[in-house]
């Protein structure tokens, strides 16, 4: 039996980056073997075991064989006799397939280490085409490494062309997409994942909506890089400067599908464009199955980012009940996220991309200035409750409406 430190830890210790996980690969024993030295089974499609002591993952040696299109559409062989090379020749990416020996020795049959070096993300062998899943991957690696300069080697990119051409990218499953889309939410290079998607011919398959959204102008005196599709990934990039949180940055990312619906002869503006947004968004939602949380906080942004770059024009009326129509009293930390979401789409325009937005602060403070605002003991013993929702909600509007004329005076 010989252990193997595989994949992302060889890989990331090697660009110098932290080690979050290790998986180890085993080869040259069974199942059985593994049980009695009280490796726990974990595994579902193939044997994955939990160390006793560290629960790191360990896998045993395996072989991959297409029988039927998808990504599931493989099976799987394992045992004493699959060599390391074999193992490693069934992964992705050359420097995914790098090996460590126990004694430190590296062990790389498809020169990824030389790719690490010269920034390049190579598929290991031919076979990349069997699985769909790893255009997703490879477009996810990229925004990962996109600021330590990697790029697609051309023939891996070819590759992902030939296979979204000829409907591998159809066999995809929702949760799958989603999954590798989260998780590349949550990289730096966030929109360079929807970039490669676009230039593999992959995002038209998957992401339709946002696909749609490229060629489709927008006013140039609001908007001077015109391009609605350049935009939405302007506004991507805007938001993962402003918030690490996944959501926010996928709210940024949807909040204009509805001009991609725009009828050409009404271009460049894009009248009523927010409530299209809101049914593209809850259709993509339906679809991809999303998470409550990220459908509910990019319905806010694209039905009311409007509303909040006109902060300033509104009457505390309107203010209150965009705070009561967004629950914001309620869910402080979803306003926010909301008000960083439209903070990020009015910087995500060329030229403007440092421009300040003092909207977000005015309307985080209109909000909270009337959650302060409590039913008193009075309230509670002298009146019913719509009486008292009725003079709570009017001192509410005096606070709003005091700090509007505080800011109307200011020089």
């Amino acid at each position: 039996m010989q252990v193997y430190l595989v994949g992302g830890a060889v890989r990331d210790a090697l660009l110098g980056l932290t080690v979050k996980e290790r998986d180890w690969v085993v080869v040259g024993s069974t199942r059985d073997e593994l049980l009695r030295l009280k490796y726990r089974e974990v595994g579902r499609d193939f044997p994955v075991f939990l160390h006793p002591h560290s629960h790191e993952e360990y896998a045993l040696a395996r072989l991959e064989r297409k029988v039927a299109p998808g990504y599931r559409g493989f099976t799987v062989e394992f045992g004493p006799k699959v060599t390391l090379e074999e193992d490693l020749a069934r992964r992705d990416l050359t420097i995914n397939a790098i090996a460590q020996a126990e004694d430190g020795t590296l062990l790389d049959p498809f020169a990824g280490r030389r790719d690490l070096d010269d920034r390049v993300l190579r598929h290991v062998s031919p076979a990349f085409i069997e699985d769909p899943v790893r255009i997703l991957r490879v477009a996810r690696f990229t925004a990962r490494f996109a600021s330590l300069g990697f790029r697609i080697a051309p023939e891996t990119l070819e590759l992902m062309r030939a296979m979204s051409a000829r409907g591998e990218v159809d066999a995809l499953v929702a949760e799958r997409v989603w999954q590798e889309t989260e998780k590349a939410l949550r990289e730096t290079g966030a929109s360079v994942f929807f970039r490669v998607l676009r230039e593999c011919g992959a995002l038209r398959i998957i992401f339709p909506e946002i696909d749609a959204l490229f060629g489709v102008p927008q006013p140039q005196k609001w908007h001077p890089e015109i391009d609605t599709g350049v935009h939405t990934l302007m506004v991507l990039d805007q938001a993962v400067g402003l918030s690490s949180d996944p959501k926010v940055r996928f709210a940024a990312l949807v909040h204009d599908l509805g001009k991609a619906s725009t009828p050409p002869a009404e271009w460049p503006g894009h009248k009523g464009h927010e409530e299209r947004s809101v049914a593209l968004i809850e259709a993509l939602a339906e679809r991809m199955r999303l998470p409550n949380d990220y459908r509910e906080l990019a319905v806010i942004v694209a039905r009311y980012h409007g509303n909040v770059h006109r902060a300033f024009e509104l009457r505390a009326p309107t203010i209150l009940t965009f705070l009561e129509k967004t629950d914001a009293l309620r869910r402080p930390e979803r306003f926010s996220q909301a008000l960083l979401a439209c903070e990020a789409d009015s910087r995500g325009r060329l030229g403007l991309e440092n421009k300040p937005y003092p909207q977000r602060p005015y309307l985080q403070s209109a909000r909270d200035a009337a959650a302060a605002i409590k039913p008193s003991a009075t309230d509670v013993a002298e009146h019913a409750g719509p009486q008292i929702a009725e003079r709570l909600r009017a001192r509410r509007l005096e606070a709003i409406e005091g700090l509007a004329s505080t800011h109307r005076r200011l020089p």
